[in-house]
């Protein structure tokens, strides 16, 4: 009998420890601070990041996140997305979502973890995939929590790290370390961070730590700089690394071209025809500008873009025979075969990586890192250089636009890496100018003939520069989506394509404006400023802390007759 007691004793003193496990309460709203809390949408509670370099070809990043979801407007930060391709893996990809007071409602299950190709529809191959859980609820405010391990196998970059990004996002805690051999340590650049990382040393490996804590959410003022140059961030980079075979070093940018130059090597032989067929298309003509602006237009005819991404296939263009039998390629293959044919042609062109996109940053200049997502060619020119954009079928020769323009490039010489500045568009260049010619009557309503001109970077203007490329029926939805009349037909119209290095596009359209004007008596009332008005007000700052940037400057002109 006191043997039977004794053991009923010990199963209910497990059965509560089990019970008490199940419902340990782990990060409650009610601790969070209430400054914290204030015009957010989320609150960061935890997040640990930590990139520890095993070898110049083996990485680990790890990943601890915890975020307090206030409302639906921060419902995407329930969602975990984590990429991977064939060289990494995702390795411990765990998660849970608490309610309220803290008490769990679910754990992840690997079932709950979609595993798709992260191909996007305009790549032809790809080995990205992406692993993604959801844990959205629909009672807010709930807790989310992931983690997860990424395994590299190679060192090619380390994940920059931002302490917030976002607004209407506070932050708790975060912490993040780099961990390192002594003989493999990394480079790292701060920005608008003024504390100094805890460094420490065991056993031949080091490690630098940073940690915030209490970090009130951001406010980005209108027309300010781009975030990136607000925010606090920590960038790394190895310096000696290995990928896939290929040793390089990022210590200076001259070096990272010659690491460039190793995966280039041997790539850039055509076939004895095209060289041929390049001589004779460019023989007769004279100047440098006319023989790369044939080679250019042949690039154009004769081939078209497609992405391409796999494993270092990311970083190293097919080989240039290879595109000139198949007709496609994506940047980095159609900007190799570019150069060998301008080479065939006796002319010096650079293979040249860039950051792309209209409203990407410009690059770290003074941190040589892998910060490029595209690749053109350039061509010196005495001394001028001309640019070009080989993924374009349509593009005018030598235009880069908001795209490539303005801002560092990397050019790929014999030497190494150089850095350059692609051409920027002033004032002066990109111009909208408007002439409308309209007849009303006494009925209010009228007719009008608009002749519109778009140069420069306006030549872009709501994406024009790919419409004037296509029929009539785009062509006329576009007139119609960029005309800004209440009621309005369209009659006759027509676009023209002038593709200079400072291209325009002219636009003549005549117009039906039924009910144009308002009739009242004797008075007729109506807008005179009939195609271009602004109404945007940006919101009133009261103590502005950031400059007034104005990264496309324009000028509009309006004549109405």
């Amino acid at each position: 009998m006191r043997i039977a007691i004794k053991n009923s004793v010990l199963l209910l003193s497990f059965l509560c420890a089990v019970i008490a496990e199940a419902a340990e309460i782990k990060y409650p709203v009610t601790t969070i601070p209430e400054e914290l809390k204030q015009n957010v949408d989320v609150v960061v509670r935890l997040e640990e990041t930590s990139f520890k370099i095993i070898t110049k070809s083996k990485a680990i990043f790890s990943v601890h996140e915890v975020y307090t979801i206030l409302n639906a407007k921060g419902k995407r930060y329930a969602r975990e997305v984590v990429g991977y391709d064939k060289l990494s893996k995702v390795n411990n990809f765990v998660g849970a979502v608490y309610d309220a007071t803290g008490n769990t409602i679910k754990r992840l299950k690997n079932a709950d973890i979609q595993d798709q190709s992260a191909f996007d529809g305009s790549t032809l191959f790809s080995d990205n995939r992406l692993k993604i859980a959801d844990l959205s609820q629909s009672t807010y405010p709930y807790t989310v929590e992931f983690e997860y391990e990424i395994e590299y196998r190679f060192l090619f970059h380390i994940p920059t790290f931002a302490v917030l990004s976002s607004e209407r996002v506070s932050l708790e805690k975060s912490v993040f370390t780099l961990v390192y051999p002594k003989d493999l340590q990394p480079r790292y650049k701060t920005q608008n961070i003024s504390s100094q990382p805890v460094k420490a040393s065991s056993n031949n490996v080091e490690s630098l730590m940073w940690s915030f804590e209490n970090v009130k959410p951001l406010k980005f003022e209108p027309f300010g700089p781009p975030p990136i140059e607000i925010v606090s961030v920590i960038f790394a980079a190895p310096s000696q690394f290995s990928y896939e075979g290929y040793d390089g070093n990022m210590n200076s940018w001259l070096q990272f071209g010659q690491f460039i130059n190793s995966l280039n090597n041997g790539r850039d032989v055509l076939p004895e025809a095209t060289k041929a067929e390049i001589l004779k298309l460019t023989s007769s003509l004279k100047t440098t500008e006319e023989k790369t602006k044939a080679v250019y237009q042949y690039l154009q005819n004769k081939t078209r873009y497609v992405s391409i991404q796999l494993g270092i296939g990311g970083h190293q263009p097919f080989e240039a025979q290879v595109v000139d039998n198949t007709g496609y390629g994506d940047c980095k293959a159609l900007s190799n075969y570019t150069v060998a044919m301008l080479s065939a042609a006796g002319i010096k062109a650079n293979y040249t990586l860039i950051n792309a996109g209209e409203d990407e940053p410009d690059i770290q200049t003074d941190f040589p890192s892998t910060q490029f997502n595209h690749v053109i060619v350039s061509v010196p020119n005495n001394k001028d250089t001309l640019w070009l954009e080989c993924t374009s079928q349509t593009n005018p020769f030598g235009y880069l636009g908001s795209f490539t323009g303005d801002r560092h490039a990397l050019m790929i010489t014999e030497q190494g890496g150089k850095l350059v500045k692609t051409p920027s568009y002033p004032i002066s260049q990109n111009i909208e100018a408007r002439v409308a010619d309209v007849t009303l009557d006494k009925t209010g309503n009228a007719k009008a003939t608009v002749h519109t001109t778009f140069s420069g970077l306006k030549y872009e203007s709501g994406g024009l520069s790919n419409v004037i490329n296509y029929g009539a029926d785009d062509q006329k939805k576009w007139i119609q989506s960029n005309t800004h009349i209440p009621s309005f037909d369209i009659g006759t119209f027509s676009m023209t394509n002038k593709k200079d290095i400072i291209p325009s596009a002219i636009v003549n359209v005549n117009y039906v404006l039924n009910r144009y004007a308002t009739v009242s008596g004797k008075r007729i009332f109506f807008s005179p400023n009939l195609m271009n008005r602004s109404t945007y007000i940006p919101e009133k700052i009261e103590n502005r802390k950031t400059e007034v940037v104005l990264r496309t400057p324009f000028t509009e002109v309006d004549t109405i007759r």
